[in-house]
């Protein structure tokens, strides 16, 4: 075994897209990642079991601030928001100093990803779409299928991929969000959302199910669908900015993701609490 995993290296895990510990979504990251293999990250994430774990490296690309490795229990992802948000939380806290004043740039999979103070919340800015447009009909009819829904009830899907591999369907209302009973078994990852009604706290609730270990899973709160999401839904004119969306709610949490646009970007932010601080031995 590699001497590397001999070394003491700082450790958090941050709850991210709440300001109540334990409600939003467990992030583990490991602040001193530089000198592991990809086979030793993956051990470690695979041992987390939490939906993501992140290694902080020093970056490859002169802009950015620092690089990001982020591991499923059995992949690599190219981008993630939840995790982007947490990492740069657990790194600003370690003591991290950005090159800009304004912002701090992350480098991962997908190339630089901006984030950003707004308030008392992290932001990042969405990355564009690897994959969007119509779904064909064969995935429409497995997207109703996993969902257990009549095909007549999805408003609308797309692609909405920016990296995880999103496809996006929307339905008539947040309560039939709620009420979706997704199949243990599918291929698809899908995000699911529905309007709340007019004068409501939030714009939106917003489920995610994708296919893990043979079963399909739920995530609790999703950096990547909300911000392929909101994108989606503004240009389409179905949800007009700022606004909060919820997700969480069937599993018990209360994650909440604040959106707000300027003239370039769409901006995906939360909150985030450390709730483990120390070292971990890797």
């Amino acid at each position: 075994m590699s001497q590397t995993w001999l070394m003491q290296r700082r450790f958090s895990q941050v709850d991210v897209f709440t300001d109540v510990p334990y409600r939003g979504n467990a992030l583990a990251v490991v602040i001193d990642g530089d000198g592991l293999s990809d086979a030793e990250m993956q051990q470690f994430a695979n041992w987390t079991n939490l939906s993501e774990t992140t290694f902080l490296c020093a970056p490859t690309n002169s802009a950015a601030d620092y690089k990001v490795r982020i591991f499923t229990a059995s992949s690599e992802l190219p981008f993630a928001g939840h995790p982007t948000l947490g990492s740069c939380h657990a790194w600003l806290r370690a003591g991290g100093k950005p090159k800009s004043p304004d912002h701090v740039v992350q480098e991962c999979g997908v190339g630089l990803v901006r984030v950003k103070p707004v308030e008392d919340l992290l932001a990042f800015a969405a990355p564009p779409l690897l994959r969007g447009g119509d779904v064909d009909a064969d995935t429409l009819a497995e997207v109703a299928a996993q969902l257990q829904v009549s095909p007549t009830e999805i408003l609308a899907v797309e692609w909405i991929d920016n990296g995880p591999g999103w496809i996006g369907a929307l339905l008539a209302s947040a309560e039939a969000v709620l009420a979706v009973q997704s199949r243990p078994t599918g291929t698809l990852k899908i995000g699911v959302a529905g309007l709340y009604p007019p004068g409501s706290p939030h714009a939106i609730e917003v489920r995610a199910f994708f296919p893990s270990r043979g079963i399909v899973s739920e995530d609790p709160v999703t950096g990547s669908l909300n911000a392929s999401l909101a994108q989606w839904l503004l240009r389409s004119g179905r949800i007009h900015a700022p606004y909060v969306a919820a997700q969480g709610t069937v599993l018990g949490r209360a994650g909440r993701i604040h959106v707000h646009v300027d003239a370039q970007d769409v901006w995906v932010g939360g909150h985030s609490v450390t709730c483990i601080d120390g070292s971990v031995t890797l």
